[in-house]
């Protein structure tokens, strides 16, 4: 499969990119400046591109079976996410590229509670900006009327560094948790979920979540 990555330098882009090629899958990285690009396997090319210009998008992802955004803005930038994900939709409009797009989990709804995590009272400040444009990134592509076979994957809660042990749960609406309440999954094995995916797509232009 050949398959273009947005967000290929960040924690999960670069998982994800190692994941597809330990696969045997072909992978175009794409980076806004390339010549900064460190720590991909060899077997990634390389290109430049903008994730919020549509047709720097389209020529991108060129030949592709598939496209996985994992951009990740820096602190200030959050609103790109939501430019992001219309930029994605319109540039793959008019193709048969399927679309996985990483999300953030502050639209799921916690367990024994009718809010989503954003509106929890606990929720940390310092990440609202970062969760709601996650938000709103997801208000895109379900407000969206298009024909692009897109899929929103949205991890748990807690998403860090850590182990690829290969297992995981599946969710749709509802944060996973497990019998403490806990809400995680490492970067490792969300990769393995989009890969999962992308070789046995189970979903189409919905949401679903990940984690232990």
């Amino acid at each position: 499969m050949r398959i273009t990555v947005f967000g290929a330098t960040g924690g999960v882009g670069s998982r994800v990119v190692a994941e597809a090629i330990q696969r045997g899958h072909q992978v175009t990285a794409v980076s806004r400046d390339p010549g900064k690009v460190r720590g991909l396997p060899d077997e990634a090319t390389v290109i430049a591109g903008d994730a919020t210009d549509p047709e720097d998008i389209k020529a991108a992802v060129a030949g592709s079976d598939l496209v996985i955004s994992a951009t990740r803005p820096g602190i200030g930038d959050e609103p790109q996410l939501p430019k992001v994900a219309a930029a994605l939709l319109e540039a793959l409009a008019d193709s048969d590229i399927r679309l996985l797009v990483v999300g953030g989990a502050g639209s799921l709804i916690v367990p024994g509670t009718d809010a989503i995590l954003t509106e929890q009272p606990d929720f940390p400040a310092e990440l609202m900006p970062i969760a709601t444009a996650c938000n709103d990134q997801l208000a895109v592509f379900q407000q969206a009327d298009t024909e692009v076979d897109w899929v929103y994957v949205s991890p748990s809660a807690v998403l860090e560094p850590g182990e690829r042990t290969g297992s995981y749960r599946i969710g749709a609406g509802e944060l996973l948790q497990d019998g403490e309440g806990n809400s995680a999954i490492s970067m490792e094995d969300l990769a393995v979920v989009l890969l999962d995916e992308a070789e046995n797509p189970k979903h189409h232009r919905i949401r679903f979540t990940a984690g232990y």
